[in-house]
């Protein structure tokens, strides 16, 4: 008896993969790492109005734009999601995702939590990945040995990670991101992905 034709036409979707998870969780190091291992996805460049830094290029670590500009991609909806960062505007470029998944590839972003749920809202196809730590103590452990603010910013960003690992619900996956462990956290995101592909019902973005 032959396959039913849907299975022979199987052809997996490109996935619009979230990295997101608490201050201090890794989830930098964690996107720099895949990078760096030549993963075959597009990682999303955020749009800035901050000034570029001298290491910096236009395009690749940033898409450096005006207040004017962003304010213009604001009021045209032609952002994802949007915040303010130490008095700077950051934002995920529509146009950016859709060429990418257009041309078939999956689309990874490193974002807050507040805005994964935001990325969620307006794509409820997206896949979410929480990174953590083991333990809420190992988490402020991490952020007090950074020892990059003051006193006061510390306090205020430990009281917003211990926020954001209670919003771990609103994610399909949790990985815990161990210490000198970071391929085998990177392996398990692969792993995720490679099963998503495997879905019989599969996960579609429209944005």
């Amino acid at each position: 008896m032959p396959f039913d034709s849907d299975f022979d036409t199987h052809h997996p979707q490109p996935l619009l993969i979230v990295i997101s998870g608490p201050s201090g969780a890794g989830k930098d190091t964690v996107v720099q790492r895949m990078k760096e291992r030549g993963l075959p996805f597009h990682f999303v460049v955020t749009a800035t109005t901050r000034p570029k830094r001298a290491n910096e290029t236009h395009g690749k670590d940033y898409w450096f734009v005006s207040e004017e500009e962003f304010a213009r991609m604001i009021e045209h909806n032609e952002l994802i999601e949007y915040a303010i960062v130490y008095g700077d505007y950051k934002g995920i470029p529509k146009a950016q995702v859709r060429e990418a998944l257009a041309s078939g590839k999956d689309v990874v972003m490193r974002v807050d939590v507040q805005g994964a749920e935001t990325v969620r809202k307006m794509a409820p196809g997206a896949l979410l990945i929480f990174i953590t730590t083991e333990s809420e103590d190992e988490l402020v452990n991490r952020l007090r040995e950074r020892k990059t603010e003051t006193s006061d910013s510390l306090a205020i960003r430990i009281a917003t990670a211990r926020k954001e690992l209670q919003r771990v619900d609103a994610f399909d996956y949790v990985i815990v991101n161990h210490d000198f462990k970071l391929d085998e956290t990177v392996d398990v995101i692969r792993a995720i992905i490679q099963a998503e592909h495997h879905r019989v019902q599969q996960r579609k973005v429209n944005l």
